[in-house]
């Protein structure tokens, strides 16, 4: 009895060992499957200027490597465009691009179709799918053939300013100092002679002592030798007798 459950045991064991196995080698072929979709078959779309163009992928190192190679249409008898560009990059480092990497190429083909010219887009792409990784896990340009360059938006031409004139200003003009003129003489008519102007001296004033009247005399002898009660009839007399 105790040997038939350990066969038993053993038995379940080998089977649940058998179907992880199992399980192990369907992930591998998938994902081998999905490393030869995006190794061996090329993406293939159209530019708006109708290139037609293939992205191919491949290892280099650590790196992964696309080349964008495009063929523009024929105009007549003159062939189309050739041209072609790479790009490098660690997408690996994604976890997204792990589960479906086919996907992430088909991501940064949505954004080749919208230009022109497929090798005159971003220097970076960044598939929505792993967008908020690095730049070391995208794809960055690396070279083109022939050489592009991407115009840079043309600036209008400045014209070159003038240097600012200062303004003139007119030099204060300072009047000439006029020469005097020297007064001519004044020539005499004939048969007249210079007239000279007489001048007559003026009377000096002389200044006449006044007179003494004979009352002011009069007066002075009565206010002497009379008294001051009889000084007017004293002065009567004595003018009376002076005249």
């Amino acid at each position: 009895m105790w040997l038939l459950c350990v066969s038993a045991v053993c038995v379940s064991n080998a089977q649940t060992n058998n179907s992880s196995n199992d399980n192990k080698q369907q992930q591998q072929q998938q994902q081998q499957q999905q490393q030869r979709s995006i190794w061996d078959e090329p993406i293939r779309f159209a530019t708006k200027t109708k290139d037609s163009c293939t992205m191919v992928v491949s290892g280099a190192g650590d790196y992964t490597r696309l080349r964008v190679s495009c063929k523009g249409p024929s105009q007549g008898q003159t062939p189309g465009r050739s041209y072609y560009c790479d790009f490098q990059g660690k997408p690996n480092l994604c976890r997204a691009y792990n589960l479906n990497p086919r996907h992430y190429f088909t991501q940064m083909m949505w954004e080749l179709r919208k230009l022109s010219h497929a090798c005159q887009g971003p220097k970076i792409y960044r598939p929505q799918m792993c967008k908020k990784y690095p730049d070391e896990a995208q794809m960055t340009f690396l070279a083109s053939w022939p050489k592009t360059t991407t115009p840079k938006p043309s600036r209008p031409v400045q014209e070159p300013r003038k240097p600012a004139v200062p303004a003139q200003t007119k030099p204060v003009t300072t009047p000439k100092p006029v020469k005097p003129q020297p007064q001519q003489p004044v020539k005499p008519q004939p048969g007249k002679g210079p007239q000279t102007k007489k001048t007559t001296p003026k009377p000096g004033k002389t200044t006449t002592r006044p007179m003494e009247q004979p009352d002011s005399k009069a007066s002075r002898i009565a206010s002497e030798y009379c008294w001051k009660s009889f000084h007017g009839i004293c002065t009567y007399f004595i003018s009376w007798f002076q005249n």
